[in-house]
């Protein structure tokens, strides 16, 4: 009864393939048998193998056919046999080229190989004489073994060649373009003992019909006919859908966080002037960071514009402190320095931006953004020179530091890290500002993700008017998403592979 059942289940392709095994398991015979195409008969053995009614086995080895100068000597003959042929007495080597018309690397061939054999000696009189010897004529009354060789039945698996043979073919295959060596498959299949019940019980062809088509059934004639009993628990190849790149997803979440938490989204232009990414920051304009090596200026058009009652503003902050209390950096501010357009660092820009825009009256406000930022760094396994920054601002006026730890242990611990730790740090635009800390779990170690702090009064009065606390936070999204992926090396986030697109696990929900 079981027999039947698996029977009843099989394919027209398994139903032709599984009869022949009792006469050969090659599968190019079995090709040749059933009169299938070859990828039929792949298909068939795969869905016999998933059915474990046949094992299929498959080996690798090399099979030798002739190249272009092989087939072109086995319908003519060897250089060498040319060369010596057109030897009588001394004969210079200019003669036997003209009188031959082998190529520059033939004679050349035929020169070493003619000499090791001691077939010929080569002099010198007004150029290279070549002469033949007793060897050389005995050796023209025979076959050459490389002839014998090259008049095989092709293709030749290498683990056929007798010790004489693999010789003659060991001085083939260092010569240009008479051999090729090519990697085949060898495939054979044999019935497993219930595939032996199977082909004994016999498999019935004719009368089963695969699947139901209009002219069948206005025929009738599937009333005479076995319908193929389907196989729903059978292996089927993966489809791989479309979908969200991982990294689009973890972009989702993050900001779900955010927005679940109160937040509203910052968005901004990637070019952005100095002003803004830097002087509006309070980051001096001979900060190693506004250096070449750390910025990407832009070329054209390489100014921008200033709004004009914030830049004196900041300008007075940076050279003389404003009324900020602070005594500024005491240089001169340029203006032109600051109208220098660069791709944003990071997106701290758009918290700067942000606050300009606040009216006293609305406060509180929470802001976040998820956004690519540029760095003028040297590609490695930890480092990318565009990469996407989680930025965070709160501006409130009874905000403390204690808020801004417990802001980054809920975004953290949503990240899959429950354990923060905040530790002093030094930053240009916070005071007091902290590295973040996470214990990584696989490490057993704390790991830095990210910067954190309180807007100093000199970025904060110039913006808003007055000096208000702002909890500020930012983060590389790259490294923190790895350990989730299972990456160690920050370059393989964007390698586009298309198999780890297609097995890389759905983000967290």
């Amino acid at each position: 009864m079981e027999i039947e059942k698996i029977i009843s289940t099989l394919h027209t392709f398994e139903r032709k393939v599984l009869p022949v095994l009792k006469e050969t398991s090659s599968f190019e015979k079995i090709a040749e048998k059933t009169k299938l195409q070859k990828v039929e008969v792949m298909r068939a053995l795969q869905w016999l193998q998933n059915k474990k009614i046949i094992r299929v086995n498959k080996t690798l080895k090399e099979a030798i056919s002739l190249d272009e100068n092989g087939l072109k000597y086995k319908e003519k003959e060897l250089p060498e046999k040319t060369f010596l042929r057109a030897i009588s007495n001394k004969t210079p080597l200019d003669d036997i080229k003209h009188k031959t018309n082998l190529s520059k690397e033939e004679l050349g061939v035929s020169l070493g190989i003619l000499k090791s054999k001691g077939a010929i000696e080569i002099g010198k009189e007004r150029g290279t004489i070549v002469s033949i010897t007793d060897i050389g004529k005995n050796i023209l009354k025979k076959e050459f073994p490389e002839e014998t060789f090259l008049k095989k039945k092709f293709p030749i698996n290498t683990s056929e060649l007798k010790d004489l043979d693999k010789l003659t073919f060991e001085n083939l295959k260092k010569r240009n373009k008479i051999l090729k060596i090519n990697i085949i498959k060898i495939i054979n299949a044999e019935p497993t003992e219930i595939g032996k019940k199977i082909i004994q019980h016999g498999i019935e062809e004719k009368n089963i019909i695969d699947r139901l088509t209009p002219s069948i059934i206005k025929s009738g004639e599937w009333k005479n006919k076995k319908l193929r009993s389907y196989d729903v628990k059978i292996n089927v190849p993966n489809i791989s859908g479309g979908r969200q790149h991982f990294v689009s997803q973890a972009v989702q979440y993050i900001k779900r966080i955010w927005l679940d938490m109160g937040f509203k989204e910052m968005t901004g232009n990637l070019v952005q002037t100095s002003f803004w990414d830097l002087d509006a920051l309070f980051v001096p304009q001979d900060h190693p960071a506004r250096d070449m090596q750390d910025t990407f200026y832009v070329k054209d058009p390489k100014y921008g514009k200033l709004p004009k009652e914030l830049a004196k503003r900041v300008k007075a902050t940076h050279e003389n402190g404003w009324t900020t209390g602070s005594r500024g950096w005491q240089y001169e501010w340029s203006e032109s320095a600051a109208k220098e357009n660069l791709l944003r660092t990071h997106t701290t820009v758009l918290s700067a931006q942000t606050i300009a825009k606040l009216k006293k009256e609305n406060l509180p406000v929470k802001f976040f953004s998820v956004g690519k930022v540029f760095r003028n760094e040297t590609l490695s396994w930890k480092s990318l020179f565009e990469f996407i920054q989680v930025e965070g601002i709160v501006v409130d006026p009874n905000a403390n530091f204690m808020n801004l730890k417990g802001y980054l242990k809920e975004f953290f611990a949503k990240m899959g890290f429950p354990d923060v730790r905040i530790r002093p740090a030094h930053f240009p635009y916070t005071e007091p500002s902290a590295e973040v800390d996470v214990w990584h779990p696989v490490k057993k170690q704390w790991v830095e993700l990210g910067g954190s702090g309180i807007f100093r009064p000199e970025v904060v009065k110039p913006l808003l008017g007055q000096a208000v606390p702002v909890l500020a936070w930012g983060l590389g999204m790259e490294r923190t998403i790895m350990e989730y992926y299972g990456i160690k090396d920050v370059r393989d986030v964007y390698r586009n592979d298309l198999k780890q697109l297609k097995e890389t696990k759905i983000w967290m929900k």
